[in-house]
């Protein structure tokens, strides 16, 4: 290596890495190992300093400057309208700025998320694109939490099965595309090793917590009326209904290699997520109520 290549890296190596969702499942991970390296790392959010926004891109540009790479997460989802859109410019933006290697978390058998990886490609970003399938951390770390809590894990699927991945491995994926070489151009598909129904995935998370949890399946209009009931934006109800009636509809059971070909080894189960997470006492009062639908 030339001394002009070696003062180089040195330099890259003290700028930061943007984390856009730096504060969610996997963004909060990718800091975490990051910043364990004693990697320097920006987070952007809308509380972040500086503050990003997706819905302002007057934001963008701060939070790029002198940044080595980024780390994509689009809130809400990639599912939403305009989120290709959002995230080509974004990409774009940061290639003019210098900024090449760009890490794109995406979703499995979603038609508007692969628009956004789409527009990555197109944007002369180093990318690498991280397809994930469901996971692990929707029972213990989102909406699905407050079901585990109240004994009944009721949604609009029958017993189609998902490979659900642990946030963790995809944050150790994120990671190696984010600083190591021979990761650029890759679309890596991550899923678990094995796949469950729902009722399976219930049943693992109430045999590890010791709860008594129990699967419902719902129809369509069921579970939109829960969410209805729920206060929640009309586009999020759209999308979660979309999320549970369409995608999975088997077209995501199969399983893939992704995190064998990013990592070398093999993905974590989900009995090991079930066990690990249990024994930090999240689901430890799981309450028995059972009158979600009435």
């Amino acid at each position: 290596m030339n001394h002009d290549a070696s003062t180089k890296s040195v330099a890259d190596v003290k700028k930061p890495i943007l984390i856009l969702g730096g504060t969610g499942k996997t963004g909060r991970r990718v800091a975490e190992r990051l910043m364990a390296r004693d990697l320097p790392v920006r987070i952007g959010s809308r509380t972040g300093e500086p503050s990003f926004d997706w819905e302002n891109p007057s934001t963008w540009e701060l939070s790029l400057r002198n940044v080595r790479a980024v780390y994509i997460t689009y809130y809400p989802d990639l599912a939403l309208p305009g989120a290709a859109a959002a995230v080509g410019a974004f990409a774009k933006l940061a290639v003019d700025h210098g900024v090449k290697r760009l890490v794109l978390l995406s979703g499995r058998g979603e038609e508007e998320a692969q628009l956004s990886e789409q527009a990555l490609q197109e944007s002369g970003a180093d990318w690498t694109i991280l397809r994930a399938s469901w996971f692990c951390q929707n029972f213990s770390e989102s909406f699905l939490l407050e079901s585990v809590l109240s004994g009944t894990v009721a949604l609009p699927v029958a017993d189609v099965r998902e490979p659900f991945i642990d946030a963790e491995d995809i944050a150790d994926v994120a990671v190696a595309a984010l600083t190591e070489d021979g990761h650029v151009g890759q679309l890596y598909e991550l899923t678990g090793p094995r796949a469950l129904t729902f009722a399976e995935a219930t049943e693992e998370i109430a045999k590890a917590s010791g709860g008594n949890v129990r699967y419902l399946q719902l129809t369509a209009e069921q579970f939109t009326n829960e969410l209805a009931q729920q206060d929640l934006p009309a586009d999020i109800i759209t999308l979660l209904t979309d999320l549970f009636t369409k995608v999975l509809d088997g077209r995501n059971s199969h399983l893939t290699d992704g995190v064998q070909r990013a990592l070398g080894r093999e993905p974590r189960d989900f009995t090991d997520y079930a066990r690990d997470t249990a024994a930090t006492g999240v689901w430890g009062e799981v309450r028995d109520e059972r009158s979600l639908v009435k």
